[in-house]
């Protein structure tokens, strides 16, 4: 560990104990952040680094709301805005028992250079709570989207903190988030991203995340000479990334095998096409099932009870090519990786935040694997993000054909960019120094500009 990335973790474990999401967040950035630092002392000596371990601004508040049952239910509520050197804080809001500080401040962070590669001008920041909306009435989930609204409003804007969604955060809830805030600021305007297309969002904005995700390991394919064609693919989750990933999959001609929830995953040999897709959507998005249900409707699909892997995920042992965790943070372990490598998986993209373990990162570059961090592969989402704020800013829509164009060639760009900078800086095919890299070196150009700040 060089002299930079040890002093760093010493500052960020001193002032900001026991959030161990943040520091792997920071390690990670920090490494790469060490082979620029060396050629340019001046990110040192304006203490850029030291700059980005402290958000510019944290909020805790208190959202109380009432129950079905009139019963006064109280949870916490997080605001973390971490640097807008490029732009407007971006980032989402995520609802979840996971949620506290250190896994908002590690979004967060992550976020600032994820934005940064868009090439967009965009700051990052991220919100959340520990609600859980699972098992909640919509009358339920409308009391408390408006009650944290209540206490965010105050701190969004366009041109100030413009939030989308995140895990627990659909389109129902964007849309009771929205209203609210549209009652106390008495504004229709692009201070959050992700609204339905009939008022005021973007086309393909619901696809973007994992559509991105496949064209940026179609990218990372083509520069090895190789296409998506019958590659057989895992992906992890089955909400909102993991079945638009899945949907681009089949369309460049990929074979997905698998989807999970908290409760198990299935293993579906003959591949998951349109029609089996089509019924996971419902069954997710409209009836809020399980995945169990998708072996009990196909046959030939294993389904296996995630009580039955409780210290590791045998979904990452199946033979395959190609693996997407879509699910949530540090979901593959070193032993896992293991078992991707053993299995013949070659590329692994992330499509959720921080899915995989600095251990297991290392494992499957050490065999050769190419590996793509989620603030590359994953960063469709904010970018068609960014394109919505541009359109409302226009007061127009654009059509789908071109959101996607422009989202294909973002995420092109985004690869460009971790090649240009893995090879600049004597890492060739290293991703995840390419990303960080790139993310760092706009934001920190930008720092010194704008002063002392």
């Amino acid at each position: 560990m060089s002299a930079f990335v040890e002093q760093t973790m010493g500052r960020v474990r001193a002032t900001h104990p026991r959030e161990e999401e943040f520091h792997q967040a920071v390690h990670e950035v920090a490494e790469s952040a060490a082979l620029v630092v060396e050629r340019r002392p001046q990110y040192a000596q304006a203490k850029v680094m030291e700059r980005l371990l402290e958000p510019q601004r944290i909020t805790i508040f208190r959202v109380a709301w009432v129950d079905d049952a009139g019963e006064v239910q109280v949870n916490r509520g997080y605001l973390v805005q971490h640097n807008n050197a490029l732009g407007p804080f971006k980032g989402g809001i995520r609802f979840h028992p996971s949620v506290d500080l250190g896994v908002i401040k590690f979004l967060a962070f992550e976020q600032t250079f994820k934005n940064a590669l868009t090439t967009l001008p965009l700051g990052g920041g991220k919100a959340g709570s520990d609600f859980d909306p699972k098992g909640k009435s919509d009358l339920e989930v409308m009391r408390f989207c408006q009650a944290f609204m209540t206490e965010q409003h105050r701190h969004m804007g366009a041109s100030t903190y413009v939030p989308a969604g995140d895990i627990g955060v659909g389109a129902r809830e964007l849309g009771f988030l929205f209203g609210q805030y549209k009652r106390l600021t008495d504004r229709f305007d692009g201070a959050l991203t992700g609204k339905a297309p009939g008022w005021g969002g973007s086309l393909l904005r619901p696809e973007a995340t994992g559509y991105g995700l496949a064209y940026f390991a179609e990218e990372m394919l083509h520069a090895r000479q190789e296409e998506f064609d019958d590659k057989v693919c895992l992906v992890s989750g089955s909400g909102n990334v993991a079945q638009h990933a899945v949907e681009k999959l089949i369309q460049l001609g990929a074979k997905p095998v698998t989807m999970s929830d908290s409760s198990g995953f299935i293993h579906d040999p003959a591949g998951i096409d349109e029609d089996k897709l089509a019924f996971v959507k419902d069954l997710k998005n409209v009836r809020r099932g399980r995945i169990k249900e998708y072996a009990d409707r196909y046959s030939g699909v294993e389904y296996t009870s995630a009580q039955d892997y409780p210290d590791h995920h045998p979904m990452w042992a199946m033979n395959a090519d190609c693996a997407f965790p879509c699910a949530t943070q540090n979901e593959i372990t070193a032993v896992d990786a293991q078992k991707l490598v053993e299995a013949g998986v070659t590329l692994v993209a992330e499509g959720a935040n921080m899915p995989t373990t600095a251990d297991a990162v290392a494992t499957l570059q050490g065999a050769g694997v190419a590996f793509a961090p989620g603030k590359a592969s994953n960063a469709g989402g904010v970018a068609v993000s960014g394109l919505e704020m541009a359109q409302n800013g226009q007061r127009v829509q654009w059509s789908r054909n071109k959101v996607d164009s422009r989202l294909h060639g973002i995420m092109k760009e985004i690869h460009a960019t971790c090649v240009w900078r893995a090879d600049e800086y004597d890492v060739p095919g290293n991703y995840v120094h390419g990303a960080n890299v790139g993310g760092f070196v706009r934001v920190a150009d930008a720092m010194l500009d704008q002063g002392v700040v």
